[in-house]
């Protein structure tokens, strides 16, 4: 059904799904519920079970239920929650985790990227997978592996180049 909404809509899937399923995967660019909703539909042609992280006001019912089957994980931004550390905590113990994380943190326009995501891999020494929507394209992939150095901000600049020419569904807000 994924795939045939895809195409319907117009939308293709490019990339492929690296081996083992054991990484970060950046969502970017996140500037509409759109992009979200596209990221998941590749995600289950992808066939992958993913987790991801949202805001905990979107856990509320009457949604709660649907958010979690797809993978969801609440949190609360009101506070620090060491969210680093236990994504880090899981890494060591599952054979496979794919947590998807937008760097932007929100739909709305940012000066700078949330680093949580490139500490995660780095911390649990998985690689960070590029995954992207590009509205001009009309176009939902998965770019290269990136492996983290530990030079945050060369390895942003260099993740941020990958996706200088990615455009969100809205534009203005990437």
């Amino acid at each position: 059904m994924a795939l045939f909404f895809l195409w319907l809509s117009g939308w293709e899937i490019k990339g492929d799904i690296p081996k083992p399923k054991r990484f970060v995967l950046v969502g970017a660019p996140h500037t509409s519920n759109w992009d979200f909703v596209l990221m998941l539909l590749a995600v289950f042609v992808w066939r992958i079970d993913i987790r991801w992280m949202g805001k905990d006001s979107i856990f509320k019912p009457p949604f709660s239920k649907l958010m979690i089957w797809l993978g969801g994980v609440s949190i609360d931004r009101s506070k620090a929650n060491n969210t680093v550390e236990q994504v880090v905590t899981h890494y060591q113990y599952q054979n496979e985790l794919i947590v998807l994380i937008p760097p932007e943190g929100t739909r709305s326009r940012v000066k700078r990227w949330k680093t949580g995501f490139y500490h995660i891999a780095l911390q649990a020494e998985v690689p960070i997978a590029l995954g992207y929507i590009d509205a001009a394209t009309k176009t939902v992939g998965l770019g290269p592996l990136f492996i983290p150095t530990g030079d945050l901000e060369t390895d942003i600049f260099a993740i941020q180049q990958f996706y200088a020419d990615k455009q969100g569904i809205k534009p203005h807000l990437f």
